[in-house]
């Protein structure tokens, strides 16, 4: 199986929200209407297969208290540590 960088990504940062996953699907569940509930087991698929869609990722930041970041890689300073 590949590397998935995106489902690395979205774990870790749960993980560090201090949430698990159940929690967070919980959170999303509040905000949406009955019709567009979703499952812990499906948004797992879907980070697993890096098909989760971005208003989803930004969904689960904003649940977990973070937020994504846009930053042009051309002008990014490497900083020795």
């Amino acid at each position: 199986m590949k590397s998935n960088p995106i489902h690395r990504e979205i774990k870790a940062n749960i993980a560090r929200s201090g949430m698990t996953l159940t929690e967070v699907v919980n959170k999303m569940n509040l905000n949406r209407s009955k019709e567009n509930q979703t499952t812990i087991q499906n948004i797992s698929n879907k980070i697993t297969r890096g098909t989760i869609k971005y208003s989803e990722v930004l969904e689960i930041a904003s649940i977990i208290n973070m937020s994504i970041m846009w930053c042009d890689a051309r002008k990014e300073e490497v900083k020795n540590v």
